[in-house]
């Protein structure tokens, strides 16, 4: 597949990220994490929708969500909950901790990243951390923030628990998370662009090595990339967002007949091509009324639409708004996100 659609989606949904905790604990240990949704406002203010991770540091430990089976963490792995998901972090599996009023977020939201935190014996002592050699287990928690509209095909096809071992990880995240653990220790000047970085890297990565290792048989948009014939219809939609796309046409670059293409594409993806082809135009033309100062009438032709009116219409069915609206209401929340 010539084009990357991977990485298109990664950069039209506006990666964001920051390590914001560096947890100690000691002696057995438990600690939940509510749905990312309610502490989005304090840890990733503006953030349509946040995904949370952690590394170990240090020692070993369990990672569980409802639903799924714990999974046992070792030093330099990483669990991830693309999400969103509430999730429990424990020295052995099958516990819980007592309910933690999530306060102490809001209350330090505009203090310096990251925080040291401590857990031990199931006290909570944010700014306190245990001394690294005396502690059993280090967590450095991150977070992800990205949007999910018009349109982002990547979050529902990731499973609720990601767990990345640390066997797998290449040098290279190697490196970056080790410099994420000094920089969470030392606060070193520029740590928070490094550390930011780190974050987007870390869920680069795991879309890339989670795609990679997809049972045959599986469903979603990444496993339609792997395949022979979707992915290269995929990719010919990709390349050329703008092209007068005919399902006929795409079944030629795919190699297959019109309706052969259709049933392999919803059965992977979940809906039609021109869908599909609709939905992404619809990303990118809000990606433009968002970060340029071209008029409706300019994007609605970058992205394929020969009349102002006709996009207009498609992009209200796709938003609930008119482009020109939307666009107002996205200055007006990244104004507010950089108010004090």
């Amino acid at each position: 597949m010539a084009h990357d659609p991977l990485s298109d989606v990664l950069r039209s949904v506006r990666l964001r990220g920051a390590v914001f905790y560096y947890v100690s604990y000691r002696d057995d240990w438990v600690a939940e994490a509510p749905p990312a949704r309610e502490i989005a406002d304090a840890v990733m203010p503006g953030a349509e929708h946040v995904i949370e991770y952690h590394l170990m540091a240090k020692g070993e430990g369990w990672a569980a969500t409802a639903g799924e089976s714990p999974v046992r963490l070792s030093a330099g792995d990483i669990v991830m909950f693309p999400r969103g998901d509430a999730h429990v972090m424990s020295s052995a599996p099958g516990m819980h901790a007592t309910p933690d009023s999530a306060d102490w977020i809001f209350a330090t939201r505009d203090e310096p990243r990251p925080i040291a935190l401590a857990y031990h014996g199931g006290v909570l002592r944010p700014g306190a951390p245990v001394p690294v050699d005396d502690a059993r287990n280090i967590v450095v928690c991150g977070f992800v923030g990205c949007d999910l509209r018009p349109f982002n095909p990547l979050i529902a096809t990731l499973p609720r628990l990601l767990h990345l071992s640390a066997s797998g990880v290449g040098e290279w995240v190697r490196g970056v998370l080790h410099q994420a653990v000094q920089e969470s220790r030392e606060r070193r000047p520029g740590s928070d662009a490094v550390l930011e970085r780190a974050s987007e890297m870390v869920f680069v990565d795991a879309a890339r090595r989670y795609l990679e290792t997809l049972p045959e048989g599986a469903s979603g948009w990444l496993a339609g990339l792997r395949d022979r014939h979707v992915g290269r219809a995929l990719g010919a939609i990709h390349a050329e967002p703008a092209r007068d796309w005919t399902l006929e046409a795409l079944g030629q670059e795919a190699g297959l007949s019109r309706s052969a293409l259709h049933e392999r594409f919803v059965r992977f993806v979940g809906q039609p091509p021109v869908q599909y082809l609709a939905n992404w135009r619809m990303q990118l033309a809000a990606g433009q009324l968002r970060s340029g100062h071209a008029s409706v009438a300019a994007i609605a032709l970058d992205v394929g639409y020969e009349s102002e009116a006709a996009f207009t219409r498609a992009f209200k069915r796709a938003t609930g708004l008119p482009p020109a609206t939307w666009r107002r209401q996205q200055a007006a929340q990244d104004l507010r996100k950089t108010m004090p």
